[in-house]
């Protein structure tokens, strides 16, 4: 059975970086997203990449300061966040779906990880 595992959250202070990673396992996918939820919010999808091409989205709140990447060899997808921000505290949840296109709904992908937490202090 597919999973996906998540690593690397923490606490921050305003200004850091961290680098959170997902490595699935059981089979390989299309693409693979991150998406977060802060306190009392919904989901909120942050970045996707295909997996073949390496083609990229990112929704306009974390351009130019996040990066998501793709180790191939590891089956392991990757978010470099530089320059955080309070507002980017949330759960940060990795998640996977068959196909290559760069989706930014939740329901299209179907599987998922637990989640990790990400909390940036001012």
């Amino acid at each position: 059975q597919a999973q996906l595992v998540e690593s690397g959250g923490g606490l921050v202070q305003a200004g850091g970086s961290l680098k959170l990673s997902c490595t699935a396992s059981g089979r390989t996918f299309g693409s693979m997203a991150w998406f977060r939820r802060a306190p009392g919010k919904d989901y909120e999808f942050v970045a996707v990449i295909s997996w073949d091409s390496g083609s990229t989205y990112y929704t306009n709140s974390v351009k130019g300061r996040f990066t998501i990447s793709r180790d191939i060899a590891k089956n392991t997808v990757y978010l470099e966040m530089n320059n955080l921000k309070p507002e980017d505290t949330a759960v940060f949840y990795c998640a996977a779906r068959m196909g290559p296109e760069l989706l930014d709904r939740r329901l299209y992908y179907n599987v998922w990880g637990q989640g990790t937490q990400v909390t940036v202090s001012s």
